[in-house]
């Protein structure tokens, strides 16, 4: 009978290396950050900045509507940090002895966005009467409530029925903004409110401004979640977030940073 070529210290080393590449990841050094749809862009350049400081360690990133991801977290997600779009989620898990050292660390502003081709003639915030198709947040996810706190502050600035008459041009309300930026960018809508660091990320749709009276600030929370697995390394992400690499980053995606 022939012989293999390689011998048994060859055989041993191959099994054992196949071994380590089936091997599942340290989860001692494996970072969980559920962070709000919004900060998608400016926390991926965040995990290759902090992965590249910190080798070996691997930063998984999961990102959806921050009142999802509260209910996650309540419910026993395994996350170590949690960004939120609204601080009143934060609080709630603050409240709750879910999540330690919250704090603000970035904020944001609503603007509207519409399709290159514009086709219903929108130019201003006041022209959304003339959309046939808008999409918004749902009234539980944060820039769905902030679009709707913006329609109530035209209506106070004096124009009667505004929001009842841009509410009744909505064609569908989204779970995140992500979702509702793609809705233009697919060409299934003819204006949507989103967060202007989405126009940062935003292929083929023009930006419109909301005036400053009428717009809200979204003040960005993010702190350490209890029980983690691994609280030094979600201490080192909230340290580099707010550090001055953090804040570029951050300002570099649209964010006026803390």
């Amino acid at each position: 009978m022939r012989r293999s070529s390689l011998g048994r210290p060859a055989w041993a080393l191959l099994l054992a290396a196949l071994l380590q590449a089936c091997a599942p990841a340290d989860a001692s050094r494996t970072l969980h950050v559920y962070a709000a749809s919004s900060l998608a862009e400016s926390f991926a350049a965040m995990e290759h900045a902090f992965e590249a400081a910190h080798p070996g360690t691997d930063v998984v990133l999961a990102f959806a509507g921050s009142q999802v991801l509260r209910l996650q977290i309540e419910q026993g997600a395994p996350a170590d940090v949690f960004a939120s779009a609204d601080p009143r989620h934060m609080q709630a898990l603050v409240e709750r002895g879910r999540v330690r050292d919250g704090r603000v660390f970035a904020h944001n502003q609503l603007v509207l966005i519409v399709p290159p081709g514009n086709p219903a003639r929108i130019e201003s915030f006041r022209d959304l009467p003339r959309a046939s198709r808008l999409v918004i947040g749902t009234e539980s996810v944060p820039v769905g409530s902030y679009a709707r706190q913006a329609l109530r502050r035209a209506e106070a600035a004096g124009e009667g029925g505004f929001a009842a008459s841009v509410l009744a041009r909505v064609a569908s309300e989204e779970s995140n903004v992500r979702l509702v930026r793609a809705k233009v960018e697919l060409g299934e809508a003819d204006a949507a409110i989103v967060y202007r660091s989405d126009t940062v990320a935003a292929g083929g749709v023009r930006a419109i401004e909301i005036p400053p009276g009428l717009n809200v600030s979204a003040d960005y929370s993010i702190g350490i979640v209890e029980g983690g697995v691994n609280p030094d390394l979600a201490a080192a992400w909230l340290a580099f977030v707010l550090s001055r690499q953090g804040r570029e980053l951050l300002a570099r995606h649209g964010f006026a940073a803390e």
